[in-house]
């Protein structure tokens, strides 16, 4: 079941569901609307002969540069970025979360993956958002990005969420990949 705009401030009001910072406003009939953090994780130009190993994670701090407190955020075209939500958000263990980019960002040209949030996680939301446009797109923080859509569970996890990304704040570079 999709909660609606009353599920959702119930379960606020009593704390079931924390979201931080907190604004009436940011929801909505079916989910809440997450606002933008004011930092951007661009890829470094590193060499058509670079190849990434996500398993070797110096090759992955190497490959980003985070630029914080940025007053505006722009996304070249064809760019993949990550940026963060402004909103920490705290899940109870019978509550999923989607997250999905607003549409009018992507009829300007963006698009995003949908990331689940699982039962029990806790932390900013990362979110990776390329530029399809043929421009350059801006982007000023606080401003509302992304819309979550949260689906009650028939019954609560026997396993809440305590992977690699809980409690995550601001933007959380990929983890290394372990070669099974």
């Amino acid at each position: 079941m999709i909660l609606s705009d009353y599920d959702i401030n119930n379960m606020i009001k009593h704390g079931r569901l924390k979201i931080t910072p907190f604004k009436k406003d940011i929801v909505r009939e079916n989910g809440i609307d997450c606002r933008l953090d004011d930092e951007i994780a661009h890829h470094k130009m590193l060499g058509k002969n670079f190849v990434l190993d996500p398993s070797n994670e110096k090759h992955i701090a190497s490959a980003y540069t985070i630029l914080k407190e940025q007053k505006l955020l722009v996304i070249d075209p064809k760019e993949q970025v990550l940026m963060s939500t402004k909103e920490y958000i705290s899940m109870p263990d019978d509550i999923a979360g989607f997250v999905e980019l607003r549409s009018t960002w992507a009829r300007h040209g963006l698009s995003m993956p949908p990331t689940i949030i699982d039962a029990g996680f806790n932390g900013n939301i990362t979110l990776e958002v390329v530029n399809n446009a043929p421009y350059r797109i801006m982007i000023k923080p606080n401003i509302g990005f992304a819309h979550i859509i949260f689906e009650k569970l028939d019954n609560r996890t026997g396993k809440a969420y305590s992977g690699l990304y809980k409690g995550q704040k601001g933007i959380k570079l990929p983890q290394k990949i372990t070669w099974q």
